[in-house]
């Protein structure tokens, strides 16, 4: 075929699924994950990295309808239906990846949400590999945390952390918060819908991190921990206000960050977003909530009112005392990209040059 790209077709396409990813040593390891993203929020901050994120929720009349999906205001979590894609691109890959996500999955047997990522060369398009996502997002997921911990609390030792959720990207949080600060933590208390579940968690890990694992059926160490991070899924605030002391809030799920919390942040504090637009427009957590049920939207009102990227942490100082502070992050394409091609990267045994260069090479033909 002369003067075209030549682009392979599905059964040439490498697939790696979660079970190849998983046994594969470290790949996702919560520090080598950590080292990925920071390369990310570099590009990020320069520019070169850059994506975008839509979500597509199911109508109320099909909610109404639907056998299963109408007992879902049974749930005391979110049913969070949603089906997201999310697409971006750095100076050498593409990526898309596409989420499907109902918390009636469970009654099926199912996770809750599941993640496919095709990479792709960035100049052609051309796929290079399919792969299963789902573990991918809750590392990247979990590197939010450690970026927290690093650059927001670096000075602190002997912390408590409060983790709110009991599943897979819960599960992440705590392995990659023992690699990467397993020595400034003495604790940590986690709480879920079901004790049950937190319990469970809280076994599996007890042998494998460096601090104790407490799970815990109301809030009442809420207010001795140094750091609190909520990834449950919730529909209604898992916390009270004044529960809350000088604590560092990461908000990582649904509407979890009660109204007087993110009132006294903006008021005395610092609050902050991985991206303020997405946040705003997905509209299903707490901060972008706050604002429309006030009638206006986070991304109207977010710079006057001093909300700032969460890259404002990369440089403590301008942080500075101001207390409390409330970080909420929507999961940004880019994350997913760059932790995917570091899986296909080691997966492919250092070939992934060469996909992409032929199709440019017969391109030029």
């Amino acid at each position: 075929m002369s003067g075209g790209i030549i682009s392979p077709s599905l059964s040439d396409i490498p697939c790696y699924s979660a079970t190849e990813i998983a046994g594969s040593g470290s790949l996702l390891d919560g520090k080598i994950v950590h080292d990925v993203v920071a390369k990310a929020w570099d590009d990020i901050a320069r520019g070169t990295a850059y994506g975008t994120k839509s979500v597509l929720s199911i109508t109320p009349g099909e909610i109404n309808g639907h056998p299963l999906i109408k007992d879902a205001v049974s749930l005391e979590e979110r049913l969070g239906w949603k089906l997201s894609c999310l697409s971006s691109v750095n100076s050498r890959y593409g990526a898309v990846k596409i989420v499907g996500a109902n918390a009636l999955n469970r009654q099926l047997g199912l996770p809750r949400s599941r993640s496919t990522i095709v990479l792709m060369d960035k100049f052609t398009l051309v796929p290079l590999c399919l792969l299963d996502g789902t573990d991918i997002s809750a590392a990247r997921t979990a590197s939010y945390a450690t970026l927290v911990l690093e650059r927001l609390l670096a000075p602190r030792r002997d912390m408590s952390v409060f983790l709110f959720g009991a599943g897979p990207i819960a599960e992440k949080i705590i392995l990659a918060l023992d690699r990467c600060h397993g020595g400034k933590i003495r604790s940590l208390f986690v709480r879920s819908r079901t004790t049950d579940s937190a319990i469970r968690l809280a076994r599996s890990l007890a042998g494998t991190v460096t601090f104790d694992i407490t799970p815990v059926q109301d809030n009442c160490a809420l207010c001795r921990c140094d750091f609190v991070i909520t990834a449950s899924n919730a529909k209604t605030p898992v916390f009270e206000a004044n529960e809350i002391g000088g604590a560092a809030v990461l908000h990582l799920g649904g509407d979890e960050t009660p109204a007087g919390l993110l009132e006294r942040a903006l008021r005395c504090g610092s609050v902050l977003c991985d991206d303020v637009e997405m946040v705003s427009r997905r509209g299903s957590q707490s901060l972008a909530l706050h604002f429309s049920r006030k009638g206006t939207t986070l991304e109207q009102l977010g710079s006057a009112l001093g909300i700032r990227p969460i890259t404002a942490i990369l440089d403590p100082s301008e942080i500075g005392q101001e207390k409390p502070v409330h970080i909420t992050c929507v999961g940004l394409p880019m994350l997913d990209l760059y932790v995917a091609a570091h899986v296909y990267e080691a997966l492919s045994g250092g070939t992934n040059d060469n996909a992409g260069r032929a199709t440019v090479a017969e391109a030029a033909r």
